[in-house]
């Protein structure tokens, strides 16, 4: 067994590069949870159709994620929770029904929502590891959250949810 030594080393290698974050990716804390993400990359889709989906909100006047400040209200206990419920709500509800004539939209809501689908994936694996529970401050704020996306037909609100996403992505940089 002379190659096991150097096929463990290689291993251990392998194991821990798996495990960093890959160029530009930023470690999330979720409460007991820890993402790694690229908002950067998400950002600079977002950035490069964001006029042409707020374009498409024909109500300005009412928000689905409220206000910054309201998720900035959540505890950090509840942060995996809230977080966890926003991706799924994010890739079951708004990129679903996201859909342009304009393919390069279409393309960069496609790389966002795969972004967010791998984040839920990971975060949904702690969330089952770590016996994750929603507080009721969680709850509340993602009903309140949803009752405000059901209150529009399904496409006005998923426009909307989209062209709010720079709110999410500032409530998870400043939260990190």
């Amino acid at each position: 067994m002379r190659g096991s030594p150097l096929f463990l080393c290689l291993f251990s290698v392998s194991c821990w590069l798996n495990l960093m974050p890959t160029s530009g990716d930023k470690i999330f804390h979720f409460g007991t949870c820890r993402v790694s993400l690229s908002t950067a990359e998400i950002r600079a889709g977002f950035t490069a159709i964001k006029a042409k989906i707020q374009s498409r909100d024909p109500i300005r006047s009412l928000s689905i994620l409220n206000h910054p400040q309201s998720l900035h209200k959540v505890k950090s206990s509840d942060r995996c929770c809230i977080t966890h419920q926003l991706f799924t709500f994010y890739v079951d509800k708004v990129f679903k029904h996201c859909r342009t004539e304009d393919s390069f939209v279409n393309r960069k809501i496609s790389s966002i929502a795969n972004s967010f689908l791998s984040a839920r994936r990971k975060l949904g694996q702690c969330r089952e590891q770590n016996n994750c529970v929603c507080g009721e401050e969680s709850t509340e704020k993602f009903k309140q959250i949803l009752a405000n996306y059901e209150g529009l037909n399904v496409t006005s609100a998923a426009m909307k949810s989209l062209g709010e996403l720079d709110i999410l992505l500032d409530w998870m940089e400043k939260s990190r």
